[in-house]
């Protein structure tokens, strides 16, 4: 018998850090998207325990096996789809997808909610993140109103017929960022001021505009990132763009695909925003 999971890659674009001593209710408010691509975790019958991964290494796989105390032989192969590092939630990916797989395949009777709570944990405990995981669970647009864990935590999810667009130049150390207090101050200030903005008009060209005036107003956009953002938003044709939090990657919105084919973007990839969410094969 095989389980495959997928698990959509998310991109925030605006955010508050909302520390806790409780791993489960350590966290973050904010809002992002899910993307059509993301991580997918098979687990297959092996003689010994076999770990197969397409880029990077088994950190995140390593952690999630220790939390649930798991020492079956099997093998597991993640197929990574976007870039490491660069603000795509891949680490919560690969956390939440093996949660899941394994769930299934050793059939441990875990709900969702508390393979969810195992994949939070790992992130928080390697430093890779605060909020991606709970947003993975939803579709679309996900708003994080409450943070914290699946099931400790809380989300909305708003359906849009979009396209969207990103180009990353490399990695920013999420952790580096999110424990330093400069930093943390500065994030959380500006984030709870245009969450609760959010709030009270949901709507996609709020979202974008106001992921942009946080990213200038944290002061992390590298000079690549904050050209493609400019150019992207001297466009009529795009709906909006900024910075994935955490990554030095550019994205950015449009009704019509043409809308970026036509600004000849060379290494630039087009996807459709995703709101189907988490899919078992």
């Amino acid at each position: 018998m095989t389980n495959s999971v997928f698990v959509p890659g998310h991109i925030t674009g605006f955010f508050s850090i909302e520390n806790h001593d409780v791993s489960l209710k350590n966290g973050s408010c904010g809002v992002g998207f899910l993307l059509s691509k993301g991580v997918r975790t098979t687990i297959s019958p092996a003689d010994e325990l076999e770990i197969e991964v397409n880029q990077g290494d088994s950190t995140v796989i390593d952690e999630v096996l220790s939390i649930l105390e798991v020492e079956t032989n099997f093998k597991i192969a993640q197929d990574i789809q976007l870039p490491i590092g660069a603000g795509f939630g891949t680490s919560a990916a690969s956390a939440l997808s093996l949660s899941l797989a394994l769930n299934e395949f050793l059939d441990l009777g875990y709900s969702d909610e508390l393979c969810g709570q195992v994949a939070h944990m790992a992130e928080v405990n390697l430093g890779a993140g605060l909020g991606d995981v709970i947003a993975q669970t939803g579709n679309g647009l996900v708003l994080r109103t409450s943070p914290g864990a699946p099931g400790i935590g809380e989300i909305k999810s708003f359906e849009q017929d979009v396209f969207i667009a990103y180009k990353t130049f490399g990695e920013i150390e999420t952790s580096e960022i999110i424990t330093d207090s400069k930093h943390k101050e500065t994030i959380s200030a500006s984030g709870r001021k245009y969450l609760e903005l959010f709030e009270k008009e949901t709507t996609l060209e709020n979202f974008l505009s106001f992921s942009n005036q946080f990213a200038h107003e944290i002061g992390l956009m590298s000079e690549e990132v904050k050209n493609l953002v400019d150019y992207f938003n001297s466009s009529s044709d795009i709906l909006g763009s900024s910075m994935a939090m955490l990554g030095n990657t550019a994205f950015a919105f449009a009704y019509d695909e043409d809308a970026f084919k036509n600004l000849n973007i060379e290494d630039l990839h087009i996807d459709k925003l995703n709101n189907i969410g988490i899919v078992y094969d």
